[in-house]
């Protein structure tokens, strides 16, 4: 199928039928891998990488490669969505409370992967020093778009964006894919720091300047310029009368003006995408004649998300960007010997990097314990900690669990490590490879059957699981403190 432009316009040529049916079939595959492997794994993200992988350069190569250009930006669009309707949905009060405990997580997710990373390929295994940066940075990133799509997808019951634990996990996954991001823009400049006599200093700080003003002047901006203004009497009258069409040129205005700025800004354009759908999410929701919660401030804008972008962001954009990744694996490579032992092996460790995450759950409700007692509530005995453990390693498992798959931003980590430096081998970029194919299949997989099993209890626990609209940081600490008076008294009673 070709068609060449000539005399100021692109000639239209009929396309051939291999070329239709070879779409035809790319498009549906894709859409039974998802149902296969949402029935199997509990994730239907894996059966399109694996198509990706089929129809790709990496083993089939059955589409043209201007073709997989083509879905690959469009399933960038996809995620960009995917991320964007995050921000819709997600809690900021909860958001909020738990910037602190969100923090401690990020950065653990991003020091303890670098620092093992180190540990085996430099002091182990023999590479260079900048080799085990550039991959321990790879492998520090954890994909937003997965944990967006795993958590929504694998609990059919449970909105875990109202959760706190989802909370966490959203926002400590967001800070670490920016920390990988301001430092691959490090990795990017390394070939010419010696050449041009730029300034490393620059180079690091301008995209964590460029972050932290986007995310300290959001809501600055959101909450006394624009919320004023879209209350306004004109305003409002004008949003009601154009029901879901003004909101759906507000969406893409916002999301545009952000991308934009986070672009140009050196931020990330997926950062960019958040913070929009965090500004819109502030904003008081309008009468459209339909049922909404007032103090969210969000539905307006999720019921238009809904109506005009879902279904393409969910059947077409969103299976494209998962392809995507699928095309972007180098997998004729992955198969010698040594690869595949140090590769599984370094896979494994990457695991537990993430997983360890998750000790901020229980850490988080040990010092709020102890914490109480130092402002007065009754002493908490070994038994309470003991019962703290017990019932806060549900939500532990969850967010190291789903902080494992490192998708989209990993493996863009390292290409640029691979094409843009001469400091990283053709031997330690396939060994990142395979331990960012691995966790992204193992991490999705986890959260599948973990949520299946105790998403539920998860979601009804009084100080991890879904809050009310509202609710105060204390009032989280006071229902922990609540609940364990609740288990001594009864087993006093139990004794008694």
């Amino acid at each position: 199928m070709s068609a060449h432009a000539s005399g100021g316009f692109l000639q239209y040529h009929e396309p051939d039928i291999t070329s239709i049916l070879t779409l035809i079939s790319f498009l549906f595959f894709l859409t039974l891998s998802e149902w296969l492997s949402d029935r199997v794994f509990r994730a239907g993200l894996i059966g399109q990488i694996i198509v990706g992988l089929i129809y790709g350069t990496p083993i089939g190569n059955i589409l043209a490669v201007e073709w997989q250009e083509t879905f690959m930006a469009l399933g960038y669009i996809g995620l960009i969505l995917i991320i964007f309707e995050g921000g819709l949905t997600i809690r900021l009060d909860l958001l909020k409370q738990n910037f602190i405990l969100s923090t401690v997580a990020a950065l653990m997710g991003v020091l303890t992967p670098i620092a093992l990373s180190f540990a085996l390929l430099y002091a182990g295994f023999g590479h260079g020093a900048l080799e085990a940066f550039i991959v321990g940075v790879a492998l520090c990133s954890t994909s937003l778009g997965t944990t967006f799509v795993v958590i929504n997808s694998a609990s059919k019951t449970v909105d875990f964006s109202q959760t706190r634990i989802g909370t966490v996990l959203i926002s400590a996954a967001i800070l670490d894919d920016v920390c990988g991001l301001v430092l691959v823009s490090v990795i990017h400049q390394l070939r010419g720091i010696a050449d041009s006599g730029a300034k490393l200093g620059w180079i690091i700080g301008r995209p964590i300047l460029a972050s932290g003003l986007m995310a300290m002047l959001t809501p600055i901006f959101a909450v006394f310029v624009f919320r004023p203004l879209y209350r306004l009497p004109f305003v409002t009258m004008i949003v009601a009368k154009a029901d879901h069409v003004a909101n759906i040129v507000l969406m893409v205005l916002v999301l545009c003006a952000f991308l934009a700025i986070a672009a140009y800004a050196g931020a990330s354009v997926l950062f960019g995408a958040f913070l929009a759908g965090t500004f819109l999410s502030s904003l008081p929701a309008k009468s459209q004649g339909q049922e909404r919660d007032e103090s969210s401030g969000t539905a307006g804008f999720l019921q238009t998300f809904a109506r005009y972008l879902g279904d393409a962001q969910r059947f077409i954009l969103q299976p494209f960007f998962f392809a995507s990744i699928g095309f972007a694996i180098p997998f004729l490579e992955l198969w010698t010997g040594e690869v595949i032992w140090k590769g599984v092996v370094f896979t494994l460790l990457m695991v537990l990097s993430k997983v360890i995450v998750g000790l901020a759950v229980p850490a988080w409700d040990l010092i709020t314990v102890r914490a109480g007692t130092k402002t007065g509530a009754e002493k908490a005995s070994t038994r309470d900690h003991s019962g703290v453990l017990a019932s806060s390693w549900r939500p532990a498992t969850l967010l190291g669990a789903a902080m494992v798959a490192r998708g989209e931003i990993g493996l863009l980590i390292i290409q640029i490590g691979l094409n843009e430096t001469p400091y990283l081998s053709e031997k330690a970029f396939v060994i990142a490879v395979w331990a960012i194919v691995l966790n992204t299949i193992i991490g999705p997989v986890s959260v599948g059957f973990l949520l299946k099993r105790i998403g539920t209890t998860i979601a009804e626990d009084p100080r991890w699981g879904t809050q009310n609209i509202g609710c105060k940081g204390s009032g989280t600490d006071a229902a922990l403190e609540d609940n364990l008076e609740n288990e001594h008294s009864s087993g006093e009673d139990h004794v008694a």
